[in-house]
């Protein structure tokens, strides 16, 4: 059941006790979400900011971009795509931290604008449109794979990569939408 709802265009499933009673907003212990990544990109570090709690001294939210390799304005300007802060271990955060501070461009205090050399490897469930990212795309629930020590900036993923994903998954949504309505 769960590859025929990922096959169709939904995110996963919810399993549930049968008796367990629903509440808006809220989590139960009797249901759960059973899901999947859809895909994984290469993304590269544009802009961080500082975490909170135990996080409150260190750059552990990134604000990551893809190429748009269709720039006739600017070659291979990059567009962002959505900000993460999970998945990687506190070790990897005060590195990447320390990094981050030496490549800054501009400190705004709690965030600060970086030169685009950090690649990560992250992963989605799925894409949406946005108004938020200059991309015009917005990750849905990002996190982080890998630091990708072995690629550059040239070697990330690129928008094109993003739209095919997206009208993809679109195409799935809607023939499911269609196979529902002829039901």
């Amino acid at each position: 059941m769960f590859e025929k709802s990922r096959d169709i265009g939904h995110e996963g499933l919810v399993l549930k006790d049968p008796d367990s009673r629903y509440y808006p907003g809220k989590r139960g212990r009797y249901w759960i979400k059973l899901k999947k990544e859809l895909d994984t990109i290469d993304a590269v570090i544009v802009a961080a900011e500082y975490g909170h709690g135990k996080r409150a001294a260190v750059l552990s939210d990134y604000t990551f971009a893809v190429r748009d390799e269709n720039d006739n304005n600017n070659n291979n300007q990059l567009k962002t795509i959505g900000k993460a802060y999970s998945g990687l271990t506190d070790d990897e955060i005060n590195k990447i931290t320390k990094k981050l501070k030496s490549i800054m461009i501009k400190d705004y205090g709690y965030r600060m604008i970086v030169r685009p050399e950090i690649i990560l490897e992250i992963a989605f469930d799925s894409i949406q449109k946005s108004d938020r990212h200059d991309s015009g795309f917005a990750l849905r629930f990002p996190r982080i794979k890998n630091i990708r020590t072995d690629k550059t900036v040239m070697d990330i993923d690129t928008l094109l990569k993003i739209k095919q994903i997206y009208e993809k998954q679109a195409y799935l949504i809607s023939k499911n939408i269609i196979h529902t309505n002829n039901k």
